[in-house]
């Protein structure tokens, strides 16, 4: 395999180096072809794959006169890829000794723990109280130190608009329980909700945060001897909870022992860091980065970020994000035959694990290569492959300096037929995130979604190449002029305050925080950045607060976040706990 993968790599190498230095559709098309070509398997990280599309732009950009950063220009590091399945599952009640995978099976984000206890059945695990629906399936009964059964899904599971969508899921669910105090979950499917009966596929959620208690997925035929003893089976339960739509909950008068135990799959990968040094004696100190994420979805799959979950195909990432990785390869090499021109010094970084969570960048910045406070600004291009026929390319990133503005609208004199859509906002889903949060000025261009977008069609085939060289051309200008500014550019919050509230749709409310996706921990969420005149900021909130609670709720990870957020109500106050600097402090939030 190694040796069929490093044949294709020199083939490739032998087909763009010693051309040209300046920036050719011909030699973006050629990065993009190659890099979205099904023999790399859509880039997945810790894959042969992606260490040789690392291989192939480490190569090309040494080839081309860039330096390499440290000693090969990789700087590797772990990301967890998936969760596999413990040896040391177990699961029984009175006599009856159970199969993990075929009779239950552990949810990736259990924790790795075991329980004795009682059961008590609590319906579908509802906690929701909104104006338009009141249900409570912890209201009246102990489930404090006692396993929970309930049901998967939800009354109205046909309906996308149903209210409890919100709420139907297996994680909020779980959260509800622990948050009445139980200490173990056991869910299983009814027929209405899947006749099939089948137990979940262990997947990876890209968080590290578990729910503090072991959570089982289990079949009926199990469900039905826990049941035993209340004169009800799983099909009646489900049957009487959808007819009447309203909370059922019991003791069951049996116990449960059980132990979860999840595997973390670690793997390595890399960012890849070329530099090319500045001709000032002085300014050379300074670095302008220009970035773009080489990572993609692999096969796709559930809970890979494809929008197409349920087909299994190489996602080549054709615009997301080879588009972005040829042009920074081209910018680069043409920096590095014109150096003399450059007073700053560049640095040239290819992101790996960008679609898990912006990994790569917001590893970069806490192990930098440089001084962060070396890096005078970021320009990040990703998905910049689809130029419509409007010419508009979003430029966001234009508060987060004080001269943005205007140094802009001088370029657009350089930008040939593009027009621009401005944003100010530093933070995004993009690479760029990781550095504003570190109070470095950004520059995010991008030709924005499509229909192919994270699905397997995201082809070379469909990629507007003018369009590319366009953008790459203006990307080279862009990095030039910040490179030999008279003063370097003054950083800013950009400010949101005027611009439409952009909150996940189905939130109630934003705090307007840039949450820590790459966090580790289980004692909190992390905050990264402050959205300037949002919720947080204006509540007091700080980057580096860790969140431990809202409203007297725990949050342990950025799906319990997520879950808070949707029992919030928008106008009212919340208290925040937060962890700052060691120290507990309680926020008041107006919504």
């Amino acid at each position: 395999m190694r040796l069929f993968l490093t044949s294709i790599l020199t083939v490739a190498f032998f087909s763009v180096f010693g051309q040209s230095t300046d920036i050719t559709q011909d030699e973006l098309k050629t990065h993009i072809y190659y890099l979205s070509s099904d023999s790399l398997k859509g880039r997945y990280p810790g894959t042969p794959e992606m260490e040789v599309a690392a291989r192939y732009i480490n190569n090309f950009l040494q080839n081309s006169g860039v330096s390499m950063v440290g000693e090969t220009g990789l700087q590797p590091f772990d990301v967890t890829t998936n969760i596999s399945m413990g040896l040391e599952n177990m699961l029984s009640s009175g006599d009856s000794v159970y199969v993990a995978g075929k009779d239950f099976v552990p949810y990736a984000f259990t924790a790795n723990a075991s329980l004795s206890a009682d059961i008590v059945f609590v319906g579908y695990g509802f906690n929701i109280n909104r104006k338009e629906l009141v249900w409570n399936d912890f209201n009246g009964i102990d489930v404090k130190g006692k396993w929970v059964l309930m049901l998967t899904g939800d009354p109205e599971i046909d309906s996308a608009k149903s209210v409890f969508a919100d709420f139907s899921g297996d994680r909020q669910k779980t959260i509800s329980a622990t948050d009445a105090g139980a200490a173990g979950v056991l869910l299983v499917s009814g027929p209405m909700m899947d006749q099939r009966d089948k137990l979940i596929s262990l997947h990876f959620d890209k968080t590290m945060g578990n729910s503090g208690v072991p959570v089982f997925n289990i079949k009926r035929k199990v469900a039905d001897y826990l049941l035993r003893n209340s004169g009800y089976n799983v099909a009646q339960l489900e049957e009487k909870l959808n007819k009447e739509h309203k909370s059922m909950s019991m003791p069951l008068n049996t116990r449960a022992t059980g132990l979860a135990h999840v595997n973390q799959i670690m793997v390595k990968t890399s960012n890849v860091m070329g530099f090319v040094g500045g001709s000032d004696p002085v300014l050379k100190n300074d670095i302008i980065v220009i970035g773009a994420h080489y990572d993609h979805l692999g096969f796709g799959g559930s809970e890979s970020g494809s929008r197409m979950p349920d087909t299994i195909a190489v996602h080549n990432g054709a615009d997301d994000n080879a588009s972005g990785v040829a042009a920074i390869m081209e910018i680069a090499q043409k920096i590095a035959a014109n150096r003399a021109e450059f007073k700053r010094s560049v640095l040239i970084i290819a992101f790996s694990a960008e679609e898990m969570g912006l990994l790569g960048s917001k590893y970069f910045v806490n192990h930098p290569a440089f001084k962060l406070s070396q890096l005078k600004a970021m320009v990040n291009l990703d998905m910049i492959g689809r130029l419509k026929d409007d010419q508009t390319v979003l430029l966001a990133g234009v508060g987060t300096s004080i001269e943005g503005p205007e140094l802009l609208k001088n370029m657009e004199l350089k930008a040939k037929s593009l027009k621009f859509g401005y944003s100010p906002d530093g933070f995004g889903p993009s690479d760029h995130a990781s550095f504003y949060s570190e109070k470095v000025p950004v520059f995010f261009l991008s030709t924005g979604a499509h229909d192919e977008y994270h699905t397997p069609f995201d082809d070379a085939d469909k990629i507007n190449f003018t369009g590319e060289k366009d953008i790459a051309d203006y990307s080279y200008e862009l990095v030039k002029t910040l490179a030999n500014l008279d003063k370097n550019l003054t950083y800013q919050e950009s400010d949101m305050t005027d611009q439409r509230q952009r909150g996940r749709r189905g939130f109630n409310v934003t705090l307007g925080i840039m949450p820590d996706y790459a966090a580790t921990g289980t004692e909190g969420l992390r905050i990264d950045g402050i959205r300037k005149g949002g919720s947080a900021d204006l509540g007091g909130m700080k980057k580096g607060d860790i969140i431990t609670a809202i409203d007297g709720k725990s949050i342990k990870n950025i799906y319990d976040y997520m879950h808070r957020l949707n029992t919030l109500e928008k106008g009212k106050t919340a208290s925040v706990d937060v962890l700052r600097e060691g120290q507990h402090v309680i926020l008041l939030i107006s919504l």
